[in-house]
């Protein structure tokens, strides 16, 4: 597992510093960083990506600042190395498509719906030299995007997950996944996977701590058929869940 040279998955903010000096100004009297300016935040997790990862990440503009340390170990919640697996939505970062490829050893695809994402996924997949095949899906999840008959490991995803849209946290596109608790989008991915998975294959949700939430898409994994497991974990200052659902 990659660490820090203190042992923890993690990048003390001096550290941070020496691998993108500009952010000095973003720093108080005290060395804390200012994780309420949007561009601090950026450099950081491009810092931790690169120092921990190994991985020169790029965002976009408008995009969710996606966290390198809790993708990572919601990674290891399901992978053991060298799986054919498929990502759905991958985001403008597309870093856990990377880590899967770079980290992991996996034969990866990866899609994703926005145009604009779509290119900036493409340019962090060509500036890494990862073997990513990338999908623009157009509106699709699985269905109608990967070719019938194709057939995976596991297929994993951090999908959207509010009811409706929220002010200032994510785009609709990126947001919303419908349904009474936002399960729909991830009830929709379920039943698709079935058709996609080798036997004793894997679904594998990156999912915040919304216990309804987790609660609809296990009923409905269950009615599916799937084994499912919840490895809650803490990331930061923040819990998350992977929700794993076997054939």
């Amino acid at each position: 597992m990659p660490t820090w040279k203190d042992g923890k998955l993690g990048l003390p903010i001096s550290e941070a510093v020496k691998v993108f000096p500009e952010l000095e100004k973003y720093l108080d009297e005290r060395g804390r960083l200012d994780f309420s300016n949007r561009e601090a935040r950026i450099l950081y997790n491009r810092a931790i990506a690169k120092a921990i990862f190994g991985l020169d990440i790029q965002y976009h503009p408008r995009g969710l600042v996606t966290t390198p340390v809790s993708r990572y170990i919601f990674l290891k919640t399901f992978l053991c190395g060298r799986e054919k697996a498929l990502e759905i939505g991958t985001g403008h970062t597309a870093m856990m498509a990377l880590m899967a490829a770079k980290l992991f050893n996996c034969d990866v695809t990866a899609t994703e719906i926005d145009e604009e994402f779509f290119t900036y996924a493409k340019a962090n997949i060509e500036r890494n030299n990862a073997r990513v095949r990338l999908i623009k899906s157009d509106g699709g999840i699985i269905l109608g995007v990967i070719p019938e008959g194709e057939k995976f490991d596991v297929i994993f995803s951090a999908p959207p997950y509010y009811e409706r849209p929220t002010r200032g946290v994510l785009t609709e596109r990126e947001g919303v996944g419908g349904g009474k608790y936002g399960e729909g989008f991830s009830v929709r991915l379920i039943e698709e996977a079935r058709d996609y998975l080798i036997p004793r294959g894997k679904v594998a949700l990156f999912l915040p701590d919304k216990k309804p939430l987790i609660e609809a898409i296990t009923e409905k994994g269950e009615e599916l058929g799937y084994k499912t497991k919840d490895v809650r974990f803490k990331a930061g200052t923040r819990w998350r869940h992977s929700l794993i659902l076997t054939l």
